[in-house]
């Protein structure tokens, strides 16, 4: 049997081959009636479009890059793998380039992509950004690392903090420790910020809540091995002085840090509740569960694919998209004890 062509499935369906085609590109001029009509053509003669032939008429590979800067980390391959199921969708693949977190190479795997005439680029800068220069005429959107001047898409790192940072208060905790992010990570700062800002807002508060010492913060990298020496220092005081709750800005972090409770005979939550950030799957499967606050990551990725494939109006620049956060309960967070 030959190969069905988008001339039979027009023919069949009394249509132009343009309409077949604008109905495989989800072009919004088409109603939804005939959209569903020729759809059931194309599903019943088995229909599969050709991507090289699709590329050279109108000009589109149907392929969207993806530059990240780490595919080990559980955050990032949870991003891709919501990209990937997103541009499906649309009826596009992906391409992923790791940059290793280094500007260099980031230009590089972002020149490779660019030879391979990808529709859009899908990017998540390296922490030395300050020196990358983006190509013009591509769509690229700006994911979780915000670049100034750059359309972006990220979750509300700042207040979702606040929000961890409520949830700990509305516990009974005064003394609430922090594992900070690399400083020069741009979400690692801006949930330090979130942290500091609730601080402040729960010592001016007349409702008797009143924090207890000055802020307690360790900063650390994203994973697992640096939240565990975090842990273990904001842990190496005395009873009456170490933090009740420990606010990790990442779940592997915070994963290290119930490992350095566990160490020390510290038992979690009855006397230290330990809560993360990110919602990652991993967070599920700790023991007890972690308690997080988990980012939208579907959501995130969802909308950078509509922006690139233009189902979406980009963010202004420097005005980027933010997605709200959730604390999703587990079980690393109560009450706090007597001193």
């Amino acid at each position: 049997m030959s190969k069905v062509g988008i001339r039979e499935v027009a023919k069949l369906a009394g249509v132009s081959t343009g309409t077949v085609s604008r109905i495989l590109n989800d072009h919004p001029s088409v109603t939804n009636e005939l959209r569903a009509r020729v759809t059931a053509i194309i599903k019943d003669l088995g229909y599969t479009p050709d991507p090289s032939a699709r590329s050279m008429r109108g000009k589109v590979s149907r392929l969207i890059g993806i530059v990240i800067p780490d595919l080990t980390n559980p955050f990032f391959a949870e991003l891709v793998q919501s990209a990937e199921q997103a541009a499906a969708n649309h009826g596009y693949n992906i391409i992923v380039m790791t940059s290793f977190d280094h500007a260099a190479k980031e230009a590089d795997r972002i020149k490779q992509l660019t030879s391979r005439k990808v529709d859009g680029i899908m990017l998540v800068p390296s922490n030395d950004f300050h020196t990358l220069k983006l190509p013009k005429g591509l769509p690229i959107v700006v994911v979780d690392r915000l670049m100034p001047g750059y359309s972006g898409i990220a979750a509300d790192h700042r207040n979702g903090v606040r929000l961890g940072v409520e949830h700990l208060l509305q516990l009974g905790h005064r003394r609430i420790g922090f594992i900070s992010g690399p400083g020069h990570s741009v979400p690692a700062n801006d949930r330090l910020r979130g942290y500091l800002d609730a601080i402040d807002l729960a010592r001016e508060r007349a409702d008797g809540t009143r924090m207890a010492g000055p802020p307690l913060i360790a900063e650390a990298a994203f994973d697992y091995e640096s939240g565990r020496s975090a842990g273990n220092y904001l842990l190496a005081r005395a009873r009456n002085e170490r933090p009740t709750a420990i606010f990790a800005s990442s779940d592997q972090q915070a994963i290290g840090c119930m490992r350095a409770a566990h160490d020390l005979g510290i038992p979690i939550p009855a006397a230290l509740s330990i809560l993360g950030f990110d919602g990652i799957p991993l967070a599920s499967m700790t023991t007890p569960r972690l308690t997080t606050v988990k980012q939208p990551i579907q959501d995130i990725a969802a909308a950078a694919v509509a922006v690139l494939l233009n189902k979406q109006t980009a963010p202004e620049l420097d005005n980027p998209i933010l997605f709200a956060c959730e604390i999703l309960k587990g079980e690393t967070t109560a009450p706090p004890q007597p001193d």
